[in-house]
């Protein structure tokens, strides 16, 4: 359904310009007349929900929990995401509804000046989504891999009648994730060749995107009625399934146990604050881009609360679901270590190198009997004194294990259903709930591409589905390097550095672009003149200081902290089996500075095009002025007497 502009859309630029450029600009770049619109309010919050809850909220919003504090992060995350995330959010939503732009056009509106900032939200879009669809590729291919009995990451492979070495010194799935999915080399400097079925992955991922954008929001939002509602239905499976596993209690208790000297560190407060950032979507331009389709009346001061309490309680209800699975993994893994060190105390009891005194009243014939406090009581009083290998057996070590982003989602998790009765069913309805998850947000993200674009440049705007179909296009060739050996090295990278820094940068001039230069008193009252009422003015604080400075400090704490301790990555060791962390090389800094320095280039690149384009335009005008002659009315009056044409009739 096409909805006509409403009133006072086509005039609402040059009602908010700070530069006299500002309505020959916007002329210029006018997109269609008409805006397309949501079909109910229904879809608008599908979008929203659908963008905002992505696979963060299952990879890594349960890490930080877990490593900073349980019950205590999830109050400050509270806190700031009252603070700081609500009003920011809200900043975009109404921004985005009052102008009926993409970012672009929206900062353009404000002053042809800030364009720069759009157009840094668009590149900043691109580089998420070129590892973005990275990460769905991996999802489709484990999917594909699910529907095998017995799964192929359940068991070592072997050579002849010999296990392989790399799979028995590590796990299966550990194996299966680095050697059969990414077949990954050693650093991310060596290179290594494509892989093939990667390739074929990315190809597959990207054609599903390409297929639900190509008519914009109209085939979009009808892939979301799918892709935003079935992880929610997967999510509840697995709590339900989760909850009655043996070893869910002690993962939850682990995972909320309050320790409040956390807050102490300045490290958890701005973890907490980036995670609250990128939950919402911030600086993306995707929110603005979906808020520009809604009608001017729509409630977005509720749309703000409403979509950020759906995304934090989707995030408590993930990490109960990952905590409760992992778990019953941990529980089942020190069960195996209490086995495994019953049966060698037994066998130095055989063969009588035990003295009586030493000789553990546990039950030997019974391991799965003995309890895991029973069993480190007696281990932390005989450890030194007792012969023999023994290990200590630990379920806070096995819950960290392999914890936090794709070692969760590809080892721990996929370890954990492979455990579960019928375990393929388990493995395919968690990869395919990843893989909307990440659709719904890369058809976000997307928009933030297109959207912007459209509006700006008629003709784009007149060929949209070419322009879709040409994006997604380059974004599949350009996305290719990540699907080398070395890529999941790179998708590391992109996910850790290319995003953090630009879109703090984005959002902090998007704060300052409306609380100071529009002025916050000004942009509450066309809220109020959209809404017919006017939001609390503690807004107009939150926008001037506390969101503001909360930004600076972010990203002081950021930079800061990769000059404190230099960035690295998570690579596998071929020979030693195992995980350790890497000074990312010289070359690889390079790179990221350089990816930084471009998203960041629109913004001043913008500044000066449009106060040069100013000055020439003004200069022009003092030129054609110079070319009359100015005569004063007096010479005019003795002119006119001397040609007898004063007071002739005109």
């Amino acid at each position: 359904m096409e909805k006509q502009p409403l009133p006072g859309d086509v005039n609402h630029t040059t009602e908010s310009q700070l530069d006299g450029d500002a309505v020959e600009e916007n002329q210029e770049g006018s997109s269609e007349a008409t805006r397309v619109g949501w079909n109910s309010k229904l879809e608008y919050f599908l979008a929203q929900v659908g963008f905002s809850v992505g696979l963060g909220n299952v990879w890594r919003f349960p890490y930080l929990c877990h490593q900073n504090g349980g019950g205590a992060f999830l109050l400050l995350y509270v806190v700031l995401m009252l603070v700081v995330g609500i009003p920011l959010f809200f900043l975009e939503l109404a921004a985005g509804q009052a102008i009926r732009q993409g970012s672009i056009g929206v900062w353009r509106s404000i002053s042809p000046r800030l364009a720069g900032i759009g157009y840094s939200s668009c590149v900043v879009c691109f580089f998420v989504a070129l590892y973005y669809n990275v990460i769905l590729s991996w999802s489709i291919f484990y999917l594909g891999n699910s529907f095998q009995y017995p799964l192929p990451w359940e068991t070592c492979p072997k050579e002849g009648n010999i296990t392989v070495k790399e799979c028995e010194e590590s796990s299966p799935t550990s194996y299966f994730w680095y050697r059969k999915a990414l077949d990954i080399t050693d650093s991310i400097d060596e290179t290594g060749s494509f892989n093939p079925y990667m390739v074929c992955c990315l190809l597959a991922a990207w054609t599903i995107v390409c297929l639900g954008m190509f008519k914009g929001i109209k085939t979009s939002v009808k892939v979301m009625y799918f892709s935003s509602i079935f992880p929610y239905v997967v999510l509840f499976c697995f709590l339900v399934r989760g909850l009655l596993l043996e070893g869910a209690s002690e993962g939850i208790a682990y995972m909320f146990y309050p320790k409040l000297e956390i807050w102490a560190d300045v490290q958890v407060w701005r973890q907490a604050a980036t995670q609250v950032f990128f939950a919402l979507g911030l600086g993306f331009g995707s929110v603005i881009a979906y808020s520009s389709y809604n009608p001017k009346n729509n409630n977005c001061h509720r749309d703000a609360f409403t979509v950020s309490a759906i995304n934090f309680l989707t995030s408590v209800l993930a990490t109960l679901v990952v905590f409760a699975v992992l778990g019953f993994r941990a529980n089942q893994k020190v069960n195996d270590c209490i086995s495994s060190n019953l049966h060698k105390i037994k066998l130095q009891i055989l063969t009588g190198k035990v003295d009586n005194g030493l000789i553990p009243t546990l039950d030997f014939l019974h391991p799965s009997s003995v309890t895991l406090k029973d069993y480190n009581t007696w281990f932390n009083e005989n450890e030194n004194s007792f012969p023999g290998n023994l290990t200590a057996c630990d379920l806070e070590k096995e819950l960290q294990k392999g914890a936090e982003g794709t070692g969760l989602a590809f080892i721990a998790f996929t370890e954990a259903m492979s455990l579960l009765p019928g375990s393929p069913f388990w493995s395919a309805l968690f990869f395919l709930m990843l893989l909307n998850l990440g659709l719904s947000t890369m058809f976000g993200t997307m928009e933030g591409i297109l959207a912007p674009l459209t509006d700006r440049f008629k003709t784009l705007a007149n060929n949209k589905t070419k322009f879709t179909i040409f994006s997604c296009v380059v974004g599949f060739l350009l996305g290719l390097p990540f699907t080398q050996r070395c890529g999941n090295y790179f998708v590391l990278m992109f996910d850790d550095y290319s995003a953090t820094l630009p879109l703090i940068i984005v959002v902090m001039f998007e704060t300052f672009s409306v609380s100071w230069l529009y002025g916050a008193d000004r942009f509450l009252t066309d809220i109020e003149a959209m809404l017919g009422w006017r939001p609390s003015v503690i807004y107009k604080y939150l926008w001037k200081y506390i969101c503001l400075f909360a930004m600076l400090g972010l990203l002081g704490a950021t930079v800061i902290q990769m000059f404190i301790k230099p960035p690295t990555y998570l690579a596998w060791s071929r020979d030693e089996a195992t995980e350790k962390y890497l000074n990312y090389p010289g070359w690889a800094l390079a790179l990221l500075a350089l990816l930084i320095i471009f998203a960041m280039t629109p913004v001043p690149v913008a500044l000066i095009h449009t106060v040069l384009k100013s000055r020439l335009k003004k200069t022009s005008r003092d030129a054609e002025m110079g070319q009359y002659s100015i005569v004063n009315s007096s010479d005019m009056t003795e002119l006119d007497l001397n040609n007898g044409t004063a007071g002739a009739p005109s």
